[in-house]
């Protein structure tokens, strides 16, 4: 019987997003779809799952770019229940080269998400929302981190690059919502001699060796003076501009603290001691939020106890 062709996240009913949303073999879409019908802004989207066909990834691949108004789309996989290594994906591919790259994916066993893409190189602003609590009913905290222009998600939750700029919030009900007060908060910036420099080489780093070289932009023997100069050449200098993070993060501190009370009393697990999510905005501007992850049941039990420590922490 032939398989159905996978429909985009936002077309989806609210019946369908329900299913979604509780179908937790795709933790990844499980969240995005979440995400969605709580009318937080999330990519359009759509899942296809392992054992569908080179033909079928590649009508889906057309209709989410017909949808989207793209002529490319980002490849993100979803593997269930992950060990610390995986694909690290969020690349963007024209259309045509979606299916060879979806191929090994799906042979994996994996399911792959195509996304609408985001230029990864021109973000204004990015943060990592952590909610935490020793248990139901106990009071928890919840810890921003943040990252300005030129930056992505990617570098604060693997990256291993420190914020510029964190934001802690003690004593949090998770149960109660009560607005914090402006003096409850505390906030301190990276003030290492030669931190900003540290960071943008350590970003740069990371291009080179997997962005630019997954989409083939750099080939060879590349380092971090290799991903300059093609960022340069592209005119994307956003990575060299002034970094006022501090200001961009306490701007959003009222709507992050909402959303993520918000986030917290919609998550499925009533038992959860660690939550985390990540935002974009975008160079449009625009404001996209990614996943929600449980710390509990992000990895799979033979992931090593101290991996999955170090992973839950980023």
């Amino acid at each position: 019987m032939a398989m159905s062709l996978p429909g985009p996240l936002h077309a989806l009913t609210a019946d369908q997003l329900t299913i979604a949303a509780e179908d937790r073999r795709w933790p990844k879409w499980q969240t995005m779809a979440l995400l969605h019908s709580l009318q937080l802004p999330v990519l359009n989207a759509c899942l296809i799952e392992p054992g569908h066909s080179a033909a079928v990834v590649r009508a889906a691949a057309h209709v989410l770019a017909a949808t989207t108004g793209t002529e490319k789309l980002m490849i993100r996989s979803d593997g269930g229940v992950e060990k610390t290594r995986y694909y690290r994906g969020g690349n963007t591919f024209s259309v045509r080269e979606i299916p060879s790259r979806a191929a090994g994916l799906l042979a994996a066993g994996r399911a792959v998400i195509l996304a609408e893409p985001t230029n990864r190189f021109t973000n204004r602003f990015t943060a990592l929302i952590r909610m935490d609590r020793p248990g139901p009913g106990l009071p928890g905290s919840l810890t921003l981190e943040a990252l300005g222009p030129g930056y992505d998600v990617a570098d604060l939750t693997r990256g291993q690059i420190p914020p510029q700029v964190t934001a802690h919030l003690d004593d949090v009900d998770w149960d109660r919502h009560q607005r914090p007060r402006w003096n409850e908060w505390k906030i301190t910036g990276d003030r290492c001699p030669g931190g900003e420099d540290a960071r943008r080489h350590r970003r740069l780093e990371r291009l080179a060796v997997q962005t630019l070289t997954d989409c083939g932009h750099l080939d060879g023997t590349v380092g971090a003076e290799h991903a300059e100069a093609w960022l340069r050449e592209h005119g994307l200098v956003q990575l060299f501009a002034p970094q006022l993070t501090r200001e961009a993060l306490a701007r959003r501190l009222r709507r992050l603290f909402e959303d993520a009370f918000f986030l917290a009393a919609a998550q499925p697990n009533r038992n959860w001691h660690c939550l985390a999510t990540a935002l974009s905005v975008l160079e449009e501007p625009r404001t996209i939020y990614w996943d929600l992850v449980d710390g509990e049941r992000k990895y799979a039990a033979t992931a090593p106890a101290a991996a999955r420590h170090e992973e839950r922490a980023a």
